[in-house]
């Protein structure tokens, strides 16, 4: 073939190759991210706010700041999540490596025979390696030498995949960040959850006392004909009714230690806390800030913008496919059949170099259907976005609310409680004179309790509202 001729030949084949690499099909274009409005419905226009504050300065109970310094060392959570930046580094490097040439050194020994009766062998038996021999049927190959390989990246693919793989890892660690904020306050709500379970405890204890008083006094009266054997087993039941309650309070702080002590990565064992009881402890005032703050500070958000970022970069990367790449391959060694020749220069010198241009011309199901995908992961990205955001500011227009209405309900259940308590006295005092009936006494002890339990359940969910508008705004990780 004549040069021109193969030179026609090779432009052809490769305006082929570019134009249908060129050709790629249309897409859905992924639509935009909403922005979340510029302040929250139930809050004042004040940029200050509480995620900015570190964690030990947020939570002042030293019992709890020990037990979250505990989590962040001995959580195996935390550390299967550290485990998953390594995994995404590696993989940035290994995207890093794929823009730099293959270098790879060998040495092989093998033998060769070639059947006479072939056109190689046939021509073997007319060549003499030296004067008066031929080559021999058994042939022995010796060789060492160094190959290269490279990649040009015309396109930006493998830039672009690199690029994606580092968003990536910016990715876990920002998840890594939210794993850190659910666990500080996760560890914070079963914190004040104990302390609510010991005051709830002490409440029952107190009233057994009072109405073990109570079943005392009927038992007296019954030998005094002033009381009947029905009013010795209602305060029986009622006794006996407190005592159950008792173990049940107790189980459930089993079970919160246990779970605490999860949390911390450590076996079951006992958990230091505050002992001065909940109802003495004042929650920590929070500002919320605005909602263009979220975006800076909630790990969620943060990694979610991060993936849709990757997702873009993903399907730039699936769009190179459909151009061709161009490849260099290079080889440098020595190959001869007897060892002694390896090193004889220039005769068992090896060198080879070649350059080639490959792209898709026919049958690019497969590229396309990757392209698609790329794309679909991208929308699927924005969505996921706007949810985390959309998620993010409900969580906190929530608390906000949580904590007015909490302490609303708390002012109004302390001065149930102060009503009911004094109405023990007041039906034990008229049941001795036989102004009230036993009824009256059990009513009045069982309302007393029930408000005082209802009570320490107001302030947990104050201390929960305060804790979870922590974590809503992005608190905890920093």
């Amino acid at each position: 073939m004549k040069p021109v001729k193969f030179i026609l030949i090779a432009g052809i084949l490769c305006t082929c190759i570019l134009y249908a690499g060129c050709k790629t099909p249309t897409l859905v274009q992924a639509p935009e991210a909403k922005t979340p409005p510029a302040n929250f419905s139930n809050a004042s226009d004040s940029v200050s706010n509480s995620g900015v504050i570190k964690w030990k300065t947020f939570f002042s109970d030293s019992h709890l700041v020990s037990l979250i310094d505990t989590a962040l060392k001995n959580s195996q959570e935390l550390a299967i999540t550290l485990q998953e930046i390594d995994i995404a580094r590696n993989e940035m490097r290994a995207k890093q490596g794929r823009l730099l040439p293959f270098i790879e050194g060998g040495v092989g020994a093998g033998i060769d025979k070639t059947g006479r009766y072939t056109s190689q062998g046939a021509g073997d038996a007319s060549t003499d390696i030296t004067p008066g021999k031929q080559v021999p049927d058994w042939l022995p190959d010796y060789r060492f030498g160094i190959t290269a390989s490279w990649e040009a990246d015309i396109w930006k693919k493998l830039r672009t995949a690199k690029k994606a793989a580092f968003t990536r890892y910016l990715s876990t660690i920002e998840g890594k960040n939210f794993v850190i904020t659910n666990l500080i306050a996760e560890i914070a709500n079963s914190y004040y959850e104990l302390l609510a379970l010991d005051n709830q405890l002490q409440i029952v204890r107190q009233t057994i006392q009072l109405q073990q008083n109570a079943l005392n006094i009927v038992r007296i009266q019954k030998q005094a004909a002033a009381a009947t054997e029905l009013a010795v087993k209602k305060f029986e039941g009622e006794v006996l009714g407190s005592q159950s309650l008792e173990y049940d309070i107790l189980q459930k702080i089993q079970e919160k230690e246990n779970k605490l002590n999860y949390l911390l990565g450590r076996y079951p064992q006992h958990i230091d806390r505050d002992t001065t009881g909940i109802l003495n402890i004042t929650p920590s005032q929070v500002a919320a800030g605005i909602p263009s703050q979220l975006l800076q500070k909630r790990p969620d958000i943060k990694q979610a913008a991060l993936d849709l970022e990757a997702a873009k970069l993903d399907v730039k990367v699936a769009k190179a496919e459909f151009y061709p790449s161009f490849n260099i391959v290079a080889g440098l060694g020595f190959q001869a059949f007897n060892p002694s020749y390896l090193v004889k220069f220039p005769e068992s010198l090896l060198f080879s170099l070649a350059g080639d241009l490959a792209g898709p011309l026919i049958n690019k199901s497969a590229i396309k259907a990757e392209y698609y995908s790329a794309n679909a992961r991208q929308i699927q990205a924005v969505y996921n976005y706007e949810r985390t955001i959309l998620n993010a500011y409900i969580e906190v227009s929530t608390e906000l609310s949580n904590i007015k209405n909490q302490q609303q309900i708390f002012e109004l259940k302390a001065k149930q409680v102060d009503t009911l308590t004094a109405t023990i006295n007041i039906s034990n005092a008229l049941f001795k004179a036989a102004r009230a009936d036993y009824l009256e006494v059990l009513l009045s002890q069982r309302d007393a309790l029930e408000s005082k339990m209802e009570l320490i359940e107001t302030k947990l969910r104050q201390f929960n509202a305060v804790t979870n508008i922590y974590r809503s705004l992005g608190g905890g990780w920093n």
